[in-house]
């Protein structure tokens, strides 16, 4: 399974549907309470929830690990944790996976300039208000110390998508091939 975390607009969502579409990886679906996005749908980039029905979920074990970002929770339901999977985490989902000690479980920090993340938000639509609030966050949330250790670091302000996804890829096989 391939764990891909990073701030907002860093690459993690476009990096696991190519993964998913040229290599045939599956992506885990989260749920999330977040307002649906334009050219988001429902069961395919995210089960979305109200935080109502996301926290009855909770209280009944539903969930491998939640967590409660910009005002809004994620989860990964443990019928979206095997083999040959990526998901995209926060922080805390990427503690509460790593802590699993799955050697088949490869972690990777995507990183990215800020004024990138800020054009990229910007041309996918997102709010102005939300994007400042973002922005704000991802810089306590995703700072060395909260992120601890991942497998693998990945600048991707002067890389295109694919070849994100390309560098992702061997990665991940590469480690594999090492187990």
């Amino acid at each position: 399974m391939i764990i891909l975390t990073g701030a907002s607009a860093s690459g993690k969502t476009e990096t696991a549907l190519g993964l998913a579409r040229k290599y045939g990886l599956v992506k885990a679906i989260t749920t999330t309470t977040r307002e649906i996005r334009i050219n988001e749908h429902d069961g395919v980039d995210y089960f979305f929830l109200t935080k109502e029905e996301f926290l009855n979920k909770a209280k009944q074990g539903f969930f491998v690990e939640t967590t409660l970002y910009n005002d809004n929770y994620y989860g990964c339901g443990k019928d979206q944790v095997s083999d040959n999977k990526v998901i995209v985490l926060d922080p805390n989902g990427l503690h509460n996976f790593l802590k699993l000690n799955d050697k088949r479980i490869v972690s990777f920090l995507l990183i990215c300039d800020e004024s990138i993340r800020e054009e990229r938000m910007n041309k996918r639509g997102d709010k102005v208000d939300k994007i400042s609030q973002r922005l704000n966050n991802d810089k306590n949330d995703f700072n060395e110390k909260n992120i601890g250790h991942t497998d693998y670091v990945i600048d991707t302000s002067n890389k295109s998508i694919d070849e994100v996804i390309d560098l992702v890829f061997s990665l991940y096989k590469e480690r594999l091939s090492n187990l």
